[in-house]
């Protein structure tokens, strides 16, 4: 009869490739050092090949070990998966969850969500990193990523909430001093204030439904790498900005920045919650990706759009 695979040593063996020591993998799993060993000693006997080479200063992995590693370390991640799904079921919601936002969206539109979130759920931890730039989910062991962004094809999972319209906007005395352009030419020796990080900042470009497309190189006077750091030079006059929606729409409610060119459209973006690939979460990531869902969707902002898949 065909022995069962030996589970628990693959899983020791991905610990120990991803710590780079029997010392530190038996720390993380609770495990004596000698069980360790022994688990892989058990496993390299069985597969009659080496599948780490040791020093005194370091271990490293053979080739035939580099091969098994992809596979032993979906045995652990599937084998905790498991447990921990089995834990959160039978208790209420606790733990961390660790997540990433952009900064002005973050502070401005997430945050005043948080409060009533952990009203209802005490036991759950929320370490938010706020930050424009793309932080890379894995390699920071983040659970879940809010993105606003037209996204790239990925790995990564991703749930469509809604649009966000990219507008063209400028203070009133702005518009009463340079004139207010009603096609993407008239925007020639318009002054432009820039967000660094949007994929086409120098270049605007614009569409119409009967006259196609334009586009021009706009030069600026102020760049920055936070969207909202352009709002008190926009509301100064000191320019016009591309601005997505949920940056400008309180300005626009009260009359300091109005918009252009409103038959002439930029490409809108989405706001996006991602996380990392396989659909195994535990319940408390779950519960605040399904709470944020709910309360990021229906922000006065917010363009409705047709349900998409949940992967990108």
């Amino acid at each position: 009869m065909k022995k069962l695979p030996d589970l628990e040593a693959w899983a020791i063996f991905a610990k120990v490739a991803e710590c780079g020591s029997f010392a530190r993998a038996a720390a993380e799993l609770t495990l004596s050092q000698a069980t360790v060993s022994k688990a892989i000693t058990r496993l390299e006997a069985r597969m009659k090949t080496m599948l780490f080479h040791r020093t005194s200063r370091r271990i490293t992995l053979t080739e035939a070990g580099d091969a098994a590693l992809e596979r032993a370390a979906r045995i652990l991640a599937e084998g905790e998966a498991v447990e921990a799904d089995i834990a959160e079921q039978s208790s209420s919601l606790r733990g961390p969850v660790r997540a990433t936002a952009p900064m002005s969206f973050g502070i401005s539109h997430l945050a005043p969500l948080l409060p009533e979130f952990m009203a209802r759920h005490p036991e759950v931890e929320l370490d938010f990193h706020f930050s424009d730039e793309k932080v890379d989910l894995l390699a920071n062991r983040l659970d879940i990523a809010l993105r606003i962004a037209s996204l790239a094809d990925s790995s990564l999972l991703a749930r469509r909430l809604c649009t966000v319209r990219i507008l063209l906007v400028g203070a009133p005395a702005y518009f009463q001093r340079h004139g207010r352009p009603r096609h993407p030419k008239e925007l020639a020796g318009h002054r432009a204030l820039q967000y660094s990080y949007s994929p086409s900042s120098h270049c605007w470009s614009f569409r119409h439904e009967q006259q196609g497309e334009f586009a021009l190189e706009m030069p600026a006077p102020l760049r920055v790498n936070n969207a909202e750091a352009l709002a008190p030079a926009l509301r100064a006059g000191l320019g016009l900005a591309l601005q997505p929606e949920f940056l400008a729409w309180q300005d626009l409610q009260s009359g300091q920045l109005e918009t252009a060119m409103t038959d002439w459209r930029v490409d809108p973006i989405a706001l996006y919650i991602l996380t990392p690939p396989g659909r195994s979460r535990p319940a408390r990531v779950q519960a605040l990706i399904d709470y944020l869902a709910i309360r990021l969707a229906g922000a006065p902002w917010a363009q409705a759009m047709e349900s998409a898949p949940d992967q990108a």
